[in-house]
């Protein structure tokens, strides 16, 4: 795959340390900003940069999500609280402009691909179907969303106790279907709004809900090694293809997010060049493996300092068991740079901040390790890829 050539708007940060003044943080923007090519055909846009079920405080920054956009067809990955809003933002800029609904903002959207199941990678999910309903989605002679994602867990996670305590296991909710994947939650989902569908169609003339989107659930190929997602919810294995058309390959891979399971990256390739999505993981060989050679590398990033201070290490059992979660299952500041040296990526854009408030100087470290070009992640930062 060619090289890309990367250009970057809104908050694109180098490798200079900035501090935490907000005026040096703007004046270090306008520094390092450079325009995207007005020709590129294919880009990157990061719709939502803060990770975890959380409103920060003191930032804009909405959950995550992210898109690539090839010619006149999109590609959406994870759905955070806001990210449908600013997907059609990103689509369709005329949604900031006119009083007047944007009848199109979405109508380029081909498919979404969830990383996981976790809340602040699928929560804007009924946005984006409901309102998409008006913005798109059912434009005449476009097909359905495609709705790539995790198939059902197949047991219940293992209960966190600490040792010699007598924890009692919780109840289990739903437990007619406790972990149902992504072809179960899309239609759960779409039935928990029927009131608000069959208005729409009985009553204001709408295209039928269930042709707008088509929901899949990842079938894993074969992996050696593997015995069940409590067992072994992240083995050794090579990545393989999971979708395919005249724009884009995707691919993915099996990533240490556990409990969770399945929690997928996913690489995209183009004719222009190749953008990879860790989702949320600790350190993976089998990402490295994915991201290899690529030419962006989209990672997560958790600050430390954080997790002790929200999850002491002698806290209660609630507080101790998110933060071995955290320690084990997301990616440190001091450990994301290397990882992006070992897969030999041209550019690492962090996102998923957690907390979602991080300053440029809590993350700014991520640069150790890499020899490549660090760019911290903002809403509606843009990735251009193009021939060199």
């Amino acid at each position: 795959m060619c090289g890309c050539l990367i250009g970057l708007v809104r908050n694109a940060i180098g490798r200079r340390p900035v501090a935490d003044d907000p005026a040096e943080l703007q004046a270090a923007k306008a520094r390092t900003a450079v325009a995207p090519a007005a020709d590129a055909k294919a880009r990157l846009v990061l719709l939502g940069t803060a990770g975890g079920p959380s409103f920060w405080p003191g930032t804009k920054r909405v959950g995550t999500g992210s898109a690539i956009i090839v010619g006149d067809a999109a590609y959406m990955i994870d759905c955070g609280a806001g990210a449908a809003r600013r997907a059609a933002e990103a689509l369709h800029p005329r949604l900031t402009g006119p009083k007047t609904r944007n009848t199109q903002a979405l109508r380029q959207l081909k498919a979404l691909f969830l990383t996981h199941m976790h809340s602040d990678h699928v929560a804007d999910l009924a946005p984006l179907l409901l309102y998409g309903y008006y913005c798109g989605l059912d434009a005449p002679g476009r097909g359905p969303l495609q709705i790539y994602g995790p198939g059902p867990r197949g047991e219940l996670p293992p209960v966190f106790k600490i040792p010699g305590s007598d924890t009692a296991d919780p109840p289990v909710f739903a437990p007619d279907n406790p972990t149902p994947g992504t072809r179960d939650m899309i239609g759960l989902l779409l039935r928990a709004y029927a009131t608000d569908i069959n208005d729409r169609t009985h009553d204001g003339g709408r295209r039928p809900a269930g042709g707008l989107v088509e929901a899949h659930d990842i079938v894993l190929p074969p992996i050696d090694g593997f015995m069940s997602p409590n067992r072994t919810p992240h083995p050794a294995m090579e990545p393989f293809k999971v979708y395919e058309d005249d724009r884009v390959k995707v691919t993915a891979t099996l990533v240490m997010h556990e409990p969770i399971f399945p929690a997928f990256g996913y690489r995209f390739d183009t004719d222009e060049g190749s953008v990879v999505f860790s989702g949320d993981t600790g350190p993976s060989a089998n990402l490295i493996r994915l991201a290899k050679g690529a030419d962006v590398l989209v990672h997560e990033i958790i600050v430390a300092s954080y997790i002790d201070g929200a999850y002491p290490a002698n806290g209660t059992p609630a507080q101790q068991a998110n933060r071995a979660h955290l320690l084990r299952a997301h990616t440190q500041v001091d450990e994301v740079g290397r990882i992006a040296e070992e897969a030999g990526v041209h550019t690492l854009v962090l996102n998923h901040m957690v907390p979602g408030n991080a300053t440029a100087a809590e993350l700014q470290g991520a640069q150790e390790g890499f020899s490549g070009r660090m760019v911290i992640g903002d809403d509606l930062l843009e990735v251009s890829l193009r021939r060199r």
